[in-house]
């Protein structure tokens, strides 16, 4: 699995960072899904190998500016390419009012249907093509929520052993086994495709949160996933500094939860502007990574535009390269 941060600031860009956007895919393929559309989204996608003709879903935490304001003009580019597939688009029910309203007032109509479910209609596992979908409530100053990016569709490995034992030497009927199919023998003996797979691997799973300033409403499912990409917009003194008002999670929240529950893999994004990226200003990103160090011993990783991270099979969590 891949993830690509789009946008790693929160409120409004700077010049180093756009706002709220990541991309997810299985590893090297095509088709992809979008969590956020902040504003300028769309020109971060060009300095990527995304293409706007392959994004099957797009999927939005909550309703904030930041989080949302480039929607409607991915969707118009995405129409003027002549694409003619339906789009998914999941979010908060404001989130299909306000594209509606956009469309109307603007006279825009685009070439293909956009599908919306409204996040708080998903009791199961909602499918895309490449993986299943859950949700979780957060805690925001407007309903907000997670995705839960779980991989679908996992090969299984030919138990090799078993069939050279039963004397079915390699050819075309092994690939036929692997892929589910039951075969006939010469003899007209039947072999059944689930009598010689292995057990499939656990799916890979990866949590994306919006804005949140509990954490630890994420503990179910985040005891089972690989990865937690959340929000660390303020350090702690700066959260007790403005209050409780922002309702946004510090460093020290979100490092002391994924380590109370032992969380392999921990993303921070959503940056307040205030922390820049030269170390030799102050408040810099540094102080928020160092303050996550002191309260995380896992593989902890800030997240910077344009960015891709891989995920293994084994579970770990990688970054690849900053995309140019």
């Amino acid at each position: 699995m891949e993830v690509i941060f789009l946008g790693t600031s929160s409120g409004t860009p700077t010049k180093t960072r756009n706002v709220s956007g990541i991309a997810i895919r299985r590893a090297n393929a095509k088709a992809w899904s979008l969590i956020d559309c902040g504003e300028g989204t769309q020109q971060q996608i060009l300095h990527t190998d995304l293409s706007l003709d392959h994004l099957t879903a797009i999927f939005i935490t909550h309703v904030h500016g930041d989080h949302c304001y480039g929607l409607a003009g991915l969707l118009a580019s995405t129409g003027m390419s002549g694409r003619t597939e339906p789009m998914l688009l999941v979010g908060p029910k404001p989130i299909q009012q306000m594209l509606m309203a956009i469309m109307e007032n603007t006279q825009l109509k685009l070439s293909y249907e956009i599908t919306f479910v409204d996040v708080l209609d998903i009791n199961n596992p909602l499918d895309t093509r490449e993986f299943t979908v859950e949700t979780i409530e957060l805690s925001h100053r407007v309903p907000s929520f997670a995705y839960v990016f779980s991989e679908k569709n996992i090969e299984r490995k030919l138990n090799v052993k078993k069939l050279k034992a039963a004397g079915i030497q390699p050819s075309t009927l092994w690939g036929q086994l692997q892929a589910g199919e039951d075969v006939v023998l010469e003899d007209g003996s039947q072999l059944k495709s689930a009598d010689y797979l292995l057990p499939s691997r656990p799916p890979r799973k990866i949590i994306i949160a919006g804005d949140n300033d509990t954490p630890t409403l994420l503990t179910d499912d985040a005891r089972t996933a690989n990865t937690v990409i959340h929000e660390a917009t303020f350090t702690q003194d700066i959260v007790k500094r403005i209050g409780n008002g922002p309702q946004h999670s510090s460093a020290k929240m979100v490092a002391q939860f994924a380590e109370d529950i032992s969380i392999a893999n921990l993303v921070l994004t959503h940056f307040s502007p205030r922390y820049r990226d030269s170390e030799d200003t102050s408040p810099s990103i540094k102080d928020i990574e160092n303050e996550a160090r002191e309260f995380y011993t896992g593989n902890l990783n800030l997240a910077k535009d344009l960015e891709t991270y891989h995920l293994d099979i084994k579970g770990h969590l990688t970054r690849v390269e900053a995309k140019k």
